[in-house]
């Protein structure tokens, strides 16, 4: 009897511990977190995780697209996640996972009916773009339900439940499309009013080419160029070498007065579909690069920009090399094209040197096959003058070809363009 006795005390005693442990309030789930980020390319790219199948996580590179509404992912990530996937000729398809952990903190994905996947050979199925080293986007369409803040010079990215993040810096007031969460920024261009997304997906910003070409014809003196060097060789499209680029002198972006913008222009088709993706007038959209001095704050809930600055000094992101570039699903890099510079290539070119269709093998003997966009920027770009040392791939044979960094879409320090700027300011 003593024994039975001991052995229901034993049972009880489980009993009312499991029942404890059952009271026992869960781990609240975080508010907000704070995780680092890496700019490749003017890109913000961050960690994050996906939940498999049997349970485990498997850890991301995760392109922050607030210019986006469509989520993207590669065909690798949905192989792994087990996704039912359907290709056309072009692009496959497919339902997007239930939700993306940053940090500890789990966004659901469930509005998103469809994650796009690029039909991409198996070599190049572990990214969503070639030079992009990010396997899936956080799409507008998703970080418009929340508190973000991206910190360009601190290299950090922020993500909060909305009322969760301090915003610091000079607020303003914006445009939010309610359906997909695209941003429009009233601003003003030579006393003009007009709107200018904000897109910090994209490395460059972009103008519509009516206004571009009224704003060059007006003012000669601008810097402009022909070709898409550094920051404004976005993804190597054919059409790259033929952009136009110049500097905007000064546009007033919300509350920023910004100087010496540089700018792509944009082809009407191009712009009449972001018009209508956007649901309002729209000219053009600013980009990273003119903002990689602030930690940028969107408020989606109260249709608020913050705009907080972190540094003054301005990257030379057009002292470069001049060539145009595309990174190709094998991790080579093809040449395009060389943009010109005072009339001239502004590298050698000919049998004995660039060729279009010439691949870059390797900078200074560091070889760029498998890198970023933003990593081949950073070995052809430098101080003007000096010299790099490029290994050129053509029809199976390599040959050196010496190149200068250039000053592009800037001026001549005694120039009379810029003594008469700086009279009129």
């Amino acid at each position: 009897m003593r024994f039975c006795a001991v052995i229901c005390a034993i049972l009880s005693l489980g009993a009312f511990s499991a029942a404890k442990d059952k009271q026992k309030p869960s781990t609240p789930a975080p508010q907000s977190v704070t995780v680092p980020a890496v700019i490749d390319h003017n890109r913000v790219v961050i960690d994050a995780d996906i939940p498999l199948p049997d349970g485990s996580t498997q850890r991301v590179h995760a392109w922050v697209d607030n210019g986006n509404p469509d989520l993207y992912m590669s065909r690798h990530l949905a192989t792994v996640l087990g996704l039912s996937v359907s290709c056309g000729d072009k692009a496959c398809s497919a339902t997007p996972p239930r939700e993306i952990l940053v940090g500890s903190m789990a966004i659901p994905l469930t509005e998103i009916k469809e994650a796009h996947i690029p039909l991409k050979p198996v070599s190049a199925a572990s990214v969503v773009a070639a030079g992009l080293d990010a396997e899936i986007n956080l799409p507008s369409t998703v970080l418009r339900h929340y508190d973000v803040l991206v910190d360009f010079p601190g290299r950090k990215f922020t993500l909060g439940v909305p009322g969760t993040i301090h915003f610091l810096g000079v607020g303003a007031k914006v445009q939010i499309n309610a359906e997909n969460g695209l941003i429009q920024v009233p601003s003003q261009i030579e006393r003009k009013k007009y709107n200018l997304a904000l897109d910090l997906g994209s490395c460059i910003s972009f103008l519509s080419e009516e206004l571009f070409d009224t704003m060059a014809a007006a003012h000669p003196d601008w810097p402009h160029m022909t070709g898409a060097v550094g920051s404004a060789n976005m993804w190597g499209m054919d059409e790259e070498p033929k952009w136009k680029v110049i500097r905007l002198d000064r546009v007033q972006y919300g509350p920023l007065f910004l100087t010496d913008v540089a700018v792509v222009a944009l082809p009407k088709t191009t712009m009449d579909f972001f018009e209508k993706r956007a649901g309002v007038p729209t000219v053009g959209l600013l980009g990273s690069n003119v903002l990689l001095n602030y930690r940028v704050g969107l408020d989606y809930a109260h249709a608020t920009l913050y705009f907080d600055i972190g540094r003054l000094f301005n990257f030379p992101d057009f002292d470069v090399i001049g060539l145009v570039l595309r990174p190709e699903d094998d991790g080579r890099f093809t040449i395009l094209g060389v943009a010109d510079f005072d009339g001239r290539p502004s590298v050698p070119s000919g049998l004995e040197g660039i060729q279009p269709g010439d691949h870059l093998a390797a900078v200074d003997n560091i070889p760029v096959r498998g890198s970023t966009m933003g990593q081949v920027w950073s070995m052809l770009g430098g101080t003007p003058g000096q010299e790099r040392k490029l290994t050129i791939e053509r029809g199976g044979k390599e040959l050196v070809v010496a190149a200068k960094v250039q000053h592009f879409l800037g001026e001549a320090p005694d120039s009379d363009a810029k003594k008469n700027k700086s009279k009129k300011r």
